[in-house]
């Protein structure tokens, strides 16, 4: 197993969301999520990146001595690396060096169960090698499994041919297009089916596959763990009154994904863009819980998300239990005054049956509330209207009844058809 210190970059005068320890420790979780032997991690300072090597050469020396002392065989950087500047670096410290990017398609490729999520994966990855100088990439001898970034070395004539990885991300691309139509072919499917579609979306380990588990009883993998669960994954709910959903588990979002995965794995996110209600979950417990949100809502912005649909999206707030008492009585006041807001915990279920109210009210249709008359010979458009529970008040007329109803315009459409 790789010995691993994390390194991250505090570049000076950088606007950045997070505390640089918070960005720290979310870099270690990452290296964890690999099963990595994380031996340390560590803020670094800087006043500016430099050119060749990042670090300047106090610095470098300073690291330089204790990667060695602890024996470590793999550096990862929290941000980004150039080229030049990963190849130098792993010169000067004779270990491997890998940056964030590398890092979370290491993570997308160990995770990757589908064939579309694989295929998107190793495209993204290759878009990735076609940046590096000094690179292996032996995955493209095999038809999936780890980049290789963390391995041995194991180069050959495939993995220096620039041409050969063009050649195989045409390969790849066909591949999954192949793919990506037949899932467009499922989506047509469930379009006639009628039930409105509802998305999991949220920040990586937020909570959304326990939360998807409890509200369908299915065993998605669910760990605290950075992205447990890459693939969709759907299953259908019912609701308190009846209503059947499709409730669909997302892929996490993290703050500064790669623009390969992001640009990848945009057909499956565009599985949000179709939902009828999304569902932003957030670890409501995390010291970074507004940062986090912040980057989900800018990663749906860039995925085109309606105006609409940002209107209508329910905040879940998870991990309740995590709270303090005065923590939780202050998000539950804040929860009380909104009605977009649900505060809960999926692993204990409190606040579950809200939060399923919640969804039938925002799937509810709006309603109006007008009269209408019915001759004594419609009888059995009357006894529909009772049946669909609609009736506010009854009264009769000369000719028959007059009826004050409240229903949807859906309702009103299947009456004027009906008995006609």
């Amino acid at each position: 197993m790789e010995r691993v210190c994390v390194l991250y970059p505090d570049i000076a005068n950088t606007d950045t969301r997070r505390l640089p320890e918070h960005a720290l420790a979310e870099a270690m979780s990452l290296a964890h999520a690999l099963h990595l032997d994380v031996a340390y991690g560590d803020v670094v300072n800087l006043r500016k990146p430099q050119a060749g090597l990042l670090f300047g050469k106090g610095k470098l020396e300073e690291l330089a001595k204790r990667i060695k002392e602890e024996e470590i065989t793999l550096v990862i950087i929290d941000g980004p690396v150039s080229p030049i500047q990963q190849r130098n670096l792993e010169r000067h410290w004779d270990v491997k060096v890998l940056d964030r990017t590398g890092l979370i398609l290491e993570i997308f490729s160990d995770r990757a169960a589908t064939r579309e999520g694989v295929l998107q994966v190793d495209l993204a990855a290759l878009s990735y090698s076609k940046t590096r100088l000094v690179r292996a990439w032996t995955h493209l001898e095999r038809q999936r499994g780890g980049l290789s970034f963390i391995g041995g070395s194991g180069e050959t004539q495939i993995e220096s041919d620039r041409r050969a990885i063009d050649d195989a991300i045409v390969r790849l691309k066909k591949q999954l297009s192949k793919v990506v139509k037949t899932r467009e072919l499922h989506r047509a499917a469930r379009a006639k089916v009628p039930y409105p579609i509802v998305a999991l979306v949220g920040y990586t380990n937020a909570g959304k596959s326990t939360l998807f588990n409890r509200l369908t009883g299915a065993d998605v993998m669910a760990k605290d763990m950075l992205f447990a669960t890459l693939d969709p994954t759907m299953r259908e709910v019912e609701l308190p009154d009846g209503q059947k959903i499709i409730l669909s588990d997302t892929v996490g979002f993290i703050s500064e994904l790669p623009t390969q995965l992001v640009a990848a794995f945009r057909a499956t996110l565009e599985e949000v863009l179709d939902a009828d209600l999304i569902l932003h979950v957030r670890d409501i417990a995390h010291p970074e819980t507004r940062a986090q949100a912040a980057d989900v809502r800018d990663i749906l912005t860039d995925l085109g998300i309606s105006q609409a649909a940002n209107d209508s999206m329910i905040e879940v707030w998870n991990k309740a239990d995590l709270l303090s008492p005065e923590a939780l009585e202050t998000a539950q006041n804040k929860a009380d005054r909104s009605d977009h807001i649900q505060t809960l915990s999926a692993t204990t279920g409190q606040g579950i049956d809200a939060l399923l109210a919640s969804i039938d009210n925002a799937l509810e249709d709006p309603k109006i509330t007008e009269t209408i008359r019915l001759a004594y010979s419609e009888g059995a458009r009357r006894a529909w209207l009772f049946e669909q529970n609609v009736i506010e008040e009854e009264a009769f007329w000369d000719q028959g009844y007059e009826i004050t109803v409240t229903w949807t315009a859906k309702q009103a459409a299947q009456f004027e058809k009906y008995g006609s």
